[in-house]
């Protein structure tokens, strides 16, 4: 009976072990980042093709949109909407389990206004009904297709999210978890609902709100990212309902 006993303290010792371990594992990277990391600063660039085009603000005609956006214009928008300099905010590690709300580690609720996230609005319009994906693919002659790269090993930690009509869709540069997509490279690029993130209509405009984030929870999210610079190229693909592209 007592042998019984033993064995059975030992599996429970064990197990509260390993629950902790776990635990520990878990949160690693917030308690190694939280004190620690900001990334300094981001470049992205914004691409489209021929029969897509966007801007930060809705207009009447297709002509009035543009092709290719640098981050000076998202810039802008942050300060015109949230009242903070982008270019001196840090990001800081924050976690989402929809991609539109934000908390902290400990659980508080994050604002966009405080700049540890990036939410802005982008406006399309096509020529055609389509359905618009992100997408890896390079044009012709240039190497212009989505891609999220950093000095750091840690680019796999940074998350966009896509919100139109109320359904959003979050990217993951490398790998995919739950809720989540990644691309496959350009050579392999197919369009599909796993990458597509919202129908659009000819000539009319579709506002779409993206969210860029680091994700602490990522196993990525450690201390690599101290002082981080990123560049992030989003490139947008229009396809009808079969998955061939627009031109």
């Amino acid at each position: 009976m007592k042998q019984k006993i033993g064995q059975k303290m030992h599996q429970t010792v064990l197990l509260v072990l390993l629950a902790l371990v776990s635990i520990t594992a878990a949160t690693y990277a917030w308690f190694s980042l939280s004190a620690n990391t900001r990334v300094r600063s981001m470049n992205l660039e914004i691409t489209t093709g021929t029969s897509l085009r966007f801007d930060t603000s809705a207009h009447n005609i297709f002509d009035d949109y543009i092709k290719t956006m640098s981050f000076d214009k998202i810039y802008e928008q942050l300060q015109a909407s949230y009242g903070y300099d982008a270019q001196k905010a840090a990001l800081e590690p924050v976690t989402t389990a929809n991609g539109t709300t934000f908390q902290t580690e400990k659980g508080a609720d994050v604002a966009p206004d405080t700049g540890q996230f990036y939410e802005f609005t982008l406006h399309f319009m096509a020529t055609e009904d389509m359905v618009v994906h992100l997408t890896s693919a390079n044009t012709q002659g240039k190497e212009d297709g989505t891609l999220v790269e950093s000095e750091a090993a840690a680019a796999a930690a940074i998350r966009i999210s896509f919100t139109a009509e109320n359904n959003t869709a979050i990217y993951q540069p490398q790998g995919a978890s739950n809720g989540t997509f990644t691309l496959d490279t350009a050579a392999q690029m197919q369009y599909n609902n796993d990458n597509a993130l919202f129908s659009i209509k000819a000539d009319t405009d579709m506002p779409v709100v993206v969210r860029i984030w680091i994700e602490g929870t990522d196993k990525a999210c450690t201390d690599e990212l101290r002082g981080s610079d990123y560049t992030i190229r989003l490139r947008f693909a229009g396809t009808d309902e079969n998955g061939n592209v627009f031109e």
